[in-house]
């Protein structure tokens, strides 16, 4: 079995939480590139946990699964991946922790060493990410108990589009609103971020340009990115706004919120379980939120479904083509994104007027690059690491902090 050596030194954790899921890493710290050592996920949590553990070669060093009686929530599987990693690895040291948290508001432009003060400011923040906000949180307030003295640090999903301009983050209500805080902030800008610094190693050109990323899985959205920085994003006050996501509907006419709660009688809650988790490819299909199962059904919902899904794909990107003022490339990445070539080849078709040409058989290969030679927009596949990205973010803050204490 290839278990992974004792780390010499300290190692840099990352915590990256979602709503049914627990995605973790180990990083070596080091002169360069923070080097991974160990990769896992425990995902079913509350219906039927299952936990992998990989070593950088990908071998399986630990796998466990539970009955669906099992009450496993955040904070048991956080305490599994803490036993597990204990034994795997003995004597470990851990430098720091650093933590996806989705929403930062307008107080967290950048990631920060984690305080009292500012984790409750973080939770604060709940209700602008309902679903995210406390899962991202409840590894930090357990990891605070259970390891008191490894310092953490908090990466946030908004931070890459904290440059956008005013105007871009504007919705159209009574300005002193906006000056409270209800705007558009974006999401995925670990991802984005990410994306944007691999993408000059492949292509340094169109880096330097005009590039639409689409971020697409069970959350989806695109970002829009001059040089590098977001200039714009579809994804807006919450998580639920934009595309088409798994569960969650993405744009909606207000309006049809206020039907629903005159005519059907829905309180906010019901709404939020409706625009969250009953929306999306499961609605509109009644099949599945899961792309994989909608390509390989033949029935008309769930092509439907597909079809919802590319167009609002391709309309979007029509807007933040004009706002960028053209296209230089369209990066695909997550999982619907790195591995669904006929939702790359049917959005990549509707984009052929900004002059993107699909290689069909690189496509289907899953390439880097899937745009046909000569293409004048090209198009590439780019697989996203949030986790080294937090990773990067966490060794940054750590190095700052220790150079700053007396």
């Amino acid at each position: 079995m290839d278990t992974p050596d004792a780390p010499e030194g300290d190692l840099i954790a990352v915590a990256n939480a979602g709503s049914s899921s627990l995605k973790f890493s180990l990083y070596r710290r080091g002169p360069g590139e923070p080097e991974p050592v160990l990769r896992g996920l425990i995902d079913g949590l509350g219906e039927t946990p299952r936990f992998t553990a990989r070593s950088p070669s990908g071998e399986v060093v630990g796998e466990q699964a539970w009955d669906t009686g099992a009450a496993l929530g955040h904070d048991a599987a956080l305490h599994h991946v803490i036993e597990f990693v204990q034994g795997l690895m003995p004597g470990v040291s851990l430098a720091g922790i650093g933590h996806r948290v989705v929403h930062g508001g307008t107080g967290f432009s950048e990631p920060v060493l984690v305080t009292p003060e500012r984790l409750a400011a973080l939770q604060a923040l709940t209700p602008l990410a309902p679903l995210h906000q406390p899962n991202n949180l409840a590894p930090i307030r357990l990891a605070r108990e259970v390891l008191p003295d490894v310092p953490q640090v908090a990466c946030f999903d908004t931070a890459f589009h904290r440059d956008n301009d005013e105007v871009t983050q504007m919705f159209a209500l009574p300005f002193e609103l906006h000056e409270a805080g209800i705007r558009r902030y974006g999401f995925h800008g670990l991802s984005y971020e990410y994306i944007a610094s691999r993408l000059p190693r492949i292509d340094a050109e169109r880096a330097a340009g005009r590039v639409i990323a689409a971020h697409l899985g069970n959350g989806a959205s695109l970002c829009a990115m001059s040089g590098g920085r977001s200039v714009a994003s579809t994804m807006g006050f919450t998580a639920v706004d934009g595309l088409v996501m798994g569960t969650r509907c993405g744009t909606i006419d207000p309006g049809v919120l206020l039907y629903l709660m005159d005519e059907r009688g829905l309180d906010a809650r019901a709404i939020e379980r409706l625009i969250y988790r009953e929306s999306g490819l499961l609605g509109v299909s009644g099949l599945s939120a899961d792309m994989r199962v909608l390509l390989g059904s033949d029935t008309p919902r769930a092509r439907l479904a597909i079809d919802l899904f590319v167009n609002r794909i391709v309309r979007e990107i029509g807007s933040l083509a004009a706002a960028l003022g053209g296209l230089d490339a369209l990066v695909f990445t997550a999982g619907i994104g790195e591995h669904a070539a006929e939702v790359r080849r049917r959005v990549v078709a509707g984009c052929a007027w900004l002059g993107a040409t699909l290689d069909e058989a690189a496509n289907r290969a899953g390439t880097t690059r899937i745009s046909a030679p000569g293409s004048r927009c090209a198009a590439f596949v780019v697989p996203t690491d949030e986790e080294l990205m937090i990773a990067r973010h966490t060794e940054r803050v750590l190095d700052t902090f220790r150079e700053n204490s007396p």
